[in-house]
């Protein structure tokens, strides 16, 4: 018998999968959606989370999840914990469940891993289980680029040669920042990107994830095995860019100029929980991380 009363397995119960994305619906709506996207390009919430999870008359009332994201920060490669999808249907709060879940939650990771993160908006559920808010920054660069000929060709995840180059570029990639980057994770990856139309840069062997504003262009994370210059990128995109927004710290890019801003991305902020050797650098946790 299991030391907790509350992990789960999937694999042992795939019925649980049904219940927690119940929950997840009335908490998250459109989560379903995208974990089912992630499903579809081969990098499963199933295979990689381990779900906390209290039951009333066999419904799904409280989740906390677990999973595993592979990163380099400080140059140091390293496995953080990821507590994810926590989420307590509105008539079972404040009632001490989620508590109970996230104390045990703790109990089981803290025997695993030195550092827990999660991204959140409402920090204060946190605050007093330890973590705190660790603060991240976007990086803006001005320029004048008119790029090249338009070498960035959009995915395809039902070609099967898109799948698999995609799984490549996962498996193989190259931290984004040696201050804060992620290596060889897919599941978080394809929940946040799956649904969002990547592009591909053949000659650069690059998947970016990034979006283009008038003259505009947000960076979101670099999948590639080594990291090219700004100036690379820029020569791949056929029109004006006069401003570039980089999510994640830019130091391999190759970029003067740059300026650093405090930001919470989409109003959520980074919190964690044991040692962070990056506390204080002025770094953000890309989009593609969050959970």
């Amino acid at each position: 018998m299991s030391q907790y009363r509350f992990k789960q397995s999937f694999s042992d119960d795939p019925s649980l999968s049904d219940k927690l994305f119940d929950l997840m619906e009335v908490t998250f709506p459109g989560l379903s959606s995208l974990a089912e996207c992630a499903r579809k390009l081969g990098a499963s919430w199933e295979t990689a989370s381990t779900p906390f999870m209290r039951f009333h008359d066999d419904i799904a009332i409280t989740h906390v999840g677990v999973l595993e994201i592979p990163m380099q920060i400080m140059g140091q490669k390293l496995t953080f914990g990821g507590i994810h999808g926590v989420a307590t249907r509105p008539e079972f709060r404040r009632k001490g469940y989620y508590r109970e879940v996230m104390e045990e939650v703790l109990e089981y990771c803290d025997s695993l891993y030195e550092t827990l993160v999660l991204t959140t908006p409402q920090p204060g559920f946190y605050l007093p289980f330890g973590f705190r808010v660790v603060e991240e920054h976007i990086f803006k660069v001005k320029c004048n680029s008119i790029g090249g000929t338009d070498s960035f060709r959009t995915l395809d995840f039902t070609n099967t040669k898109d799948y698999t180059l995609l799984h490549r570029l996962l498996e193989t990639r190259a931290p984004v920042s040696n201050i804060v980057g992620v290596v060889k994770e897919k599941p978080v990856f394809c929940v946040n990107e799956g649904s969002r139309t990547l592009y591909y840069a053949e000659d650069l062997d690059l998947i970016a994830c990034m979006e283009i504003e008038d003259n505009r262009l947000h960076l979101f994370d670099l999948v590639t095995t080594q990291i090219w210059s700004l100036e690379n990128i820029l020569s791949k995109i056929p029109q004006l860019i006069e401003e570039v927004v980089i999510y994640f710290s830019p130091e391999l890019l190759n970029v003067k100029d740059v300026q650093a801003f405090a930001h919470a991305f989409d109003e959520t902020v980074l919190m964690v929980r044991g040692k962070f050797a990056a506390e204080g650098e002025k770094f953000m946790l890309p989009r593609s991380a969050r959970c």
